[in-house]
C-alpha cells in the first residue's frame, strides 16, 4: 500500500502532469500519443471534478488520473474513458491503485456507471493492475491504428471496462 496522499489535481500540478504523461510516452507502450499535450489541451479535454494527483510527503506528484466523456449523447452520460499514469520512479509502490480506488470512488458518487479505457497488449503492468480493480476485458481491437513511435506499426488495443456494481 502507498504512503502517498490523493488530491484533486489542480492547475499547479500542470508541469509535473504533463512530465509524468511524457514519461509514459516515452516508454512507448501507454498511448498511440507520442508528445504529451499542452495543458490547455489537458485541461479542456478532462472532465474536472474526476482529476486526481498522488503526492508524496514533500507534495511531489507521483501520478495522476484523469477521465474524458466517450459521447455528448445522453444515453452514455454515464460512460468514461480514463487515463492513469505513474512516474517510473514510483512504479510498484500502490501509486495506480490509489488513484484507480479514487477515480472508481469519485464516480460512482457522481453516478458514472462505465469507466473505460483501450491499454497495449504489452503493457501487463497496467492490465493488472485494472483487472486486480475490478476492470474486465471486454477485447482485443486488432490492429486497430499505426503506432509513429514504434516504425509506424500496426498495433492492437485491449479494451477494458469497470461496470459499476452500485448503480442500476
Amino acid at each position: 500500500m502507498t504512503d502517498a496522499k490523493i488530491r484533486l489535481m489542480v492547475a499547479a500540478d500542470a508541469d509535473a502532469v504533463l512530465a509524468i504523461y511524457q514519461a509514459g510516452l516515452d516508454g512507448g507502450n501507454a498511448s498511440f500519443e507520442h508528445t504529451a499535450p499542452t495543458w490547455a489541451a489537458f485541461d479542456s479535454s478532462k472532465l474536472g471534478h474526476h482529476r486526481f494527483v498522488a503526492v508524496d510527503h514533500h507534495g511531489r506528484v507521483l501520478g495522476w488520473v484523469a477521465i474524458s466523456a466517450v459521447s455528448t449523447r445522453a444515453v452514455y452520460a454515464g460512460v468514461v474513458e480514463h487515463s492513469v499514469y505513474v512516474d517510473p520512479a514510483a512504479h510498484g509502490r500502490g501509486i495506480g491503485r490509489a488513484l484507480l480506488q479514487a477515480l472508481i470512488d469519485s464516480t460512482e458518487t457522481a453516478g458514472i456507471w462505465t469507466i473505460q479505457s483501450g491499454i497495449f497488449p504489452e503493457n501487463t503492468a497496467s492490465l493488472a493492475l485494472h483487472h486486480a480493480t475490478g476492470f474486465r476485458t471486454v477485447g482485443i481491437r486488432e490492429r486497430i491504428g499505426r503506432h509513429p513511435a514504434h516504425g509506424n506499426r500496426w498495433r492492437d488495443v485491449i479494451f477494458i471496462e469497470r461496470r459499476s456494481p452500485l448503480i442500476d
